[in-house]
């Protein structure tokens, strides 16, 4: 991909560009003049610099601040067919033909092929048992594959986030937006016109003041720091410990175990989901060969390792692969390609995520867990709600309506409930496969219906509807009602119920879901199996408000094949 370089006010621009920076250059020892812009956003990952290119984009002087520099490190690298049309709506919105080029991988591949990804074709679990290797786990497999694509021409990709995350912030500073790296803030203030913020940049004193400011900084960050924004963590119902790093040389599930059956797609090229008797391992695939792995601990199950076991993060992954014939095989020549790290909670919750002036993306509010893959997404829904709030305050003072800052923080507190209920309910289904894979087809359920609703009947107000089914009078419930059913089924993860308790679960959620099953799931007789199936979708034209022949003359969109 196309590199850059930093001028002398910190600006990223292109190696070709010989732009000017003097009119903002500070002088070594001399106090700077405060510095003004429109917006400030704070943190340069993908939807802040992402944020700030649609900002600039719309004429608005954005100042995008970054404490470290690019490219660098991250996780949360599993995109999903609603988070790419959201990159698909941006890009018709604002003009931005990449964002149209990273949401299907033969896109990317053919525009964008320096910057590193992999190919997600769907979701696929499997059910591990200590001390057995997976294809000794009886006459019933332990194994769900659900499509989320016909084919990799239009798949999901996984980003490689170094190299995504620096793409975007090259492209925002292409539209304009004034990017610094290396800075520190330490205060920020609320004044007349806005919000001042104060710091320093590699020694030198910084002071920008900016007439709203977006949070994209990341758990605890900059806002909730320096504003006293009250941590709300102890709602969240989800408790898991990380543990995790980039690997070379990882196996493949079909080689280590050949006999499995043929299924919708290839088992690997996915977002590969390991449960455990404590959590689960993730496992991203790259193009290039890399993997992304890391083991997600529930309390007990971090608590089932040893001190000495606990001693490095290196020690403790392998303990934990240890423990399962399959895994040990997958990684036997798997070597990390960074340093491994560890995280003793992953989850976080603040009481707030606007204010006066200000405005946090949902990264910097909320985090839950990476199972189901639903980060990508949520923070693009939040880019396109910021972004249309800010195209309705350019001809009245060009800072959001309080009316659309207080619809765009009522969504994302509804969200990150629903996520943590769907997920704090997996984890305890995780005690038996059959309840798990029931209660994943809420998730599935949901998303596919939301994904063929959003191809067939394309509206960029689609950005304010609610992820999971929220705002769904209907639909909403059935996260909460699923989970309070595994709670009292399995007593909070600490039982599997009988198999009549289970059979009646899976019974249960068949029929809860129905009315926005478009995709044939929680069919036995489909053993677990669910490609990305047109006729399908065809056959239940009605739950779609739809004839036959409406859903047939949309096959196009539905396949992700519209004209490119």
């Amino acid at each position: 991909m196309r590199r850059v370089s930093r001028g002398s006010c910190g600006t990223l621009a292109p190696d070709e560009r010989d732009g000017s920076c003097a009119a903002r250059s500070v002088v070594r020892g001399v106090q700077p003049l405060t510095e003004h812009c429109e917006v400030a956003v704070v943190g340069s990952g993908f939807a802040g610099s992402l944020m700030a290119r649609i900002l600039a984009v719309q004429g608005y002087r954005v100042t995008l601040l970054e404490r470290g520099s690019h490219p660098r490190f991250a996780i949360g690298e599993s995109s999903t067919p609603l988070a790419n049309l959201s990159l698909e709506r941006i890009a018709r919105r604002y003009g931005l033909s990449d964002c149209h080029s990273l949401a299907a991988h033969g896109r990317w591949l053919a525009h964008l092929p320096r910057v590193g990804r992999g190919l997600k074709r769907g979701f696929t679990f499997y059910r591990h048992h200590a001390g057995r290797a997976f294809d000794d786990s009886g006459a019933e497999l332990e194994r769900l594959l659900v499509a989320a694509s016909p084919n990799a021409q239009v798949a999901d990709s996984h980003w490689l986030r170094a190299d995504v995350d620096h793409h975007f912030v090259q492209r925002a500073v292409d539209a304009g937006a004034d990017y610094r790296d290396h800075v520190e803030l330490t205060a920020a203030e609320a004044s007349a016109t806005g919000m001042r913020l104060r710091g320093q940049r590699q020694g030198r004193p910084l002071d920008i003041e900016a007439g709203f400011v977006i949070d994209a900084s990341g758990p605890n960050g900059f806002l909730a720091r320096h504003l006293d924004i009250p941590n709300r963590t102890d709602v969240v119902q989800t408790h898991s410990a990380l543990v995790f790093s980039h690997f070379a040389g990882v196996g493949l599930m079909t080689d280590v175990v050949p006999r499995m059956p043929i299924g919708p797609y290839p088992d690997d090229w996915a977002a590969a989901h390991h449960l455990l008797d404590e959590g689960w391992m993730y496992s991203l695939r790259f193009d290039d060969g890399a993997t992304s792995a890391g083991f997600l601990l529930s309390p007990g199950g971090l608590n089932s390792l040893t001190p000495a076991e606990r001693e490095t993060p290196a020690i403790m992954w392998r303990a934990l692969v240890g423990r399962y014939p399959t895994l040990d095989a997958l990684f036997a020549s798997a070597t990390p390609t960074r340093p491994m790290e560890y995280h003793a909670r992953i989850q976080h919750r603040l009481a707030r995520s606007t204010g006066e002036r200000w405005a946090m993306l949902p990264h910097a509010f909320a985090f839950v867990d990476p199972l189901f893959s639903t980060g990508i997404a949520w923070g693009l829904r939040a880019v396109e709600r910021l972004a249309l709030a800010f195209e309705s305050a350019q001809t009245r003072g060009r800072t959001p309506a309080n009316a659309d800052l207080e619809r765009y923080a009522m969504l994302l507190d509804r969200e990150a409930r629903q996520i943590d209920a769907l997920v704090a309910g997996a984890y305890d289904a995780m005690s038996h496969f059959d309840l798990f894979a029931a209660h994943a087809m809420v998730y599935f359920a949901s998303v596919s219906f939301a994904e063929v609703q959003q191809r067939i009947r394309p509206d960029d107000g689609t950005a304010w509807q609610g992820l999971l089914g929220v705002g769904d009078r209907a639909l909403a419930p059935l996260v909460d009602a699923s989970r309070h059913r595994l709670a009292a089924l399995t007593r909070d993860g600490r039982s599997a119920g009988t198999i009549e308790d289970r059979r009646e679960f899976a019974s249960w959620i068949r029929q809860a879901i129905d009315p926005w099953n478009i995709a044939g799931l929680a069919d036995p007789a489909r053993g677990n199996l669910y490609p990305a199936d047109l006729s399908t979708v065809v056959d239940s034209h009605a739950k779609l408000g739809l004839t036959r022949d409406e859903v047939l003359a949309s096959a196009p969109a539905l396949r992700g094949v519209a004209a490119d």
